[in-house]
């Protein structure tokens, strides 16, 4: 599904001066590293402040508590998709939150704006939009509904973990919302060569919070100020090598979306590929198929990997079972598309023959 070797290879020189240059100056955390980057990357989003967390998880959970804290209602809900991979609901439970599921768009297997703002009341926290699989979620038309029911006070975090530069109406992924989360896993869009995560947003009441949250809630050192903080940090190294990759990551979606159009065009039959919108940035290449057993028997038979991004809705993890949630009676298009979800191969180092073989593979499927 993706070759990480061939992202070292190509930025080996830089990703060496940078890093050989973080260790020997002795300062691995909390450095001028990772200074340049959060500036750099809040830049990037448009917002004025990113405080670099240790992964993207920490960076929802730390978001969701900054957010749901300084919201004066006492809603205890927070309403997101079933279908992102359990990440955001870990962040409501830790938050001692109740998720409250909503359905999705089939074509872009995105939140539905509809759902949310039908299940947007009194009781709702906060909103979690995840930009899954590199498309983008209409805040924007999120915040103009809650405004209109007299419900503007409810916060938005965007989830970005599989968006960085994704763009919707012009507007980047991560600026829309009140505060939003990135994780630089390494086969994000934008990756580190080890964990590491990030809080961005133009809120400085959110961003203070934030600021102490990720270092045990402290004031100042050693003193607490506030409870539910955790030590969440990103290393010099992570940022170093991000300050590196951070100004190509444009030219390597466009890439991306370019190795997804040259799928696209082998089908169209029997195989549909999400499509996230014109914005969006192919973090991931997922068709929805009909007998996706045999699909990815067939495929492998032709030296061509495949995953499913996500097997089971949260909603239905047996190890969550006995945990609070909402909304999981209203899913019919979540609970029809996580049999038909499939993944194939889609990064920008693939080679013009590796993408030939899996549109020779996918059309092969079509014709049968």
């Amino acid at each position: 599904m993706n070759d990480l070797k061939r992202l070292y290879q190509r930025y080996e020189t830089a990703i060496e001066c940078e890093v050989t240059s973080i260790l020997r100056s002795g300062w691995w955390l909390n450095g001028v590293a990772g200074k340049r980057f959060s500036a750099n990357f809040a830049a990037f989003i448009g917002v004025s402040d990113c405080i670099l967390v240790a992964n993207g998880t920490d960076a929802l959970e730390l978001a969701l508590r900054s957010a749901v804290g300084l919201n004066d209602e006492h809603g205890r809900e927070v309403i997101m998709a079933a279908n992102a991979g359990g990440y955001a609901s870990c962040a409501c439970w830790h938050n001692d939150l109740i998720p409250h599921y909503v359905d999705i768009e089939q074509g872009s297997q995105l939140v539905s704006v509809r759902s949310v703002l039908e299940a947007a009341s009194a009781e709702t926290a906060a909103i979690v939009v995840t930009h899954l699989y590199g498309g983008v979620v209409d805040v924007r038309a999120i915040r103009a509904g809650l405004a209109e029911g007299g419900l503007s006070h409810i916060p938005v975090i965007e989830d970005c973990a599989q968006a960085h530069g994704a763009r919707i109406h012009g507007e980047m992924a991560g600026s829309l919302g009140d505060i939003a989360t990135f994780s630089f896993y390494p086969t994000k869009n934008l990756g580190a060569m080890g964990d590491g995560g990030a809080v961005v947003t133009s809120n400085p009441r959110f961003a203070g919070h934030v600021r102490q949250l990720y270092q045990y809630g402290w004031s100042s050192k050693y003193y607490v100020g506030l409870p539910g903080g955790r030590n969440s940090r990103m290393d010099e190294v992570q940022a170093a090598i991000l300050n590196v990759l951070l100004p190509d990551l444009n030219s390597r979606n466009e890439q991306r979306r370019a190795i997804l159009g040259r799928f696209k065009s082998a089908t169209g039959g029997r195989l549909k590929f999400v499509d996230g919108g014109d914005g969006a940035v192919a973090h991931l290449a997922v068709l929805l198929c009909d007998d996706r057993d045999a699909f990815r028997t067939f495929m492998k038979e032709r030296g061509v990997d495949t995953d499913v991004h996500y097997p089971v809705l949260d909603c239905d993890q047996i190890g969550w079972a006995a945990l609070p949630m909402k909304g999981t009676e209203n899913l019919a298009i979540s609970r029809a598309s996580i049999s038909r979800v499939c993944s194939i191969p889609c990064y920008p180092d693939m080679t013009s023959d590796e993408v030939e073989q899996v549109c020779k593979a996918l059309g092969e499927w079509e014709a049968m």
